[in-house]
């Protein structure tokens, strides 16, 4: 079914479909490619969800079933580099809805507990700052942060 080389593939407890269902509802260019169902042989029981294949902005995803065997940690993420302060606004809510939380950077668990950076494209440019002094601004002014705030960032970078 993929088409892309490497896909990301995550697992769930049963929330599978859900979680697809949110994700495609958020970003565009989404959708649920294909689900898959447990049979006769398990090991879920059967015609439950065993795997959903969906896209999200145009990316191929796999979800499974899978039981409570493993959970997500903050090891693994999703980035969504957002253009302007709307988009990262806007990520940020629907993703915090329902029960999801807010951590520090730009950082959050959504309701299923996966985690996402919902970073500025900008971001890079001013950590990256030959002048060390404003990039050390940017970085103490993020350090600060939980969702980010653009215009915050490029005030701490032109200095006091």
């Amino acid at each position: 079914m993929a088409s892309q080389k490497i896909t990301p593939f995550l697992w769930f407890d049963t929330r599978a479909e859900e979680a697809a269902q949110f994700y495609t509802s958020i970003f565009k260019n989404s959708k649920i490619l294909h689900v898959s169902r447990y049979g006769d042989a398990g090991p879920g029981p059967k015609g439950s969800v065993m795997v959903v294949n969906f896209q999200l902005a145009g990316q191929e995803f796999t979800a499974l079933n899978g039981g409570p065997r493993f959970t997500f940690s903050e090891a693994f993420s999703f980035v969504v580099n957002c253009e302007n302060q709307n988009e990262i606004d806007e990520y940020w809510s629907k993703l915090t809805a329902d029960g999801g939380q807010e951590s520090m950077c730009g950082w959050l668990k959504d309701k299923f507990g996966f985690s996402w950076q919902i970073v500025p494209v900008q971001l890079s440019k001013l950590l990256g700052d030959k002048d060390r002094e404003r990039a050390g601004r940017v970085m103490q002014a993020m350090l600060k942060m939980k969702k980010i705030d653009i215009a915050t960032l490029e005030r701490a970078s032109h200095g006091p």
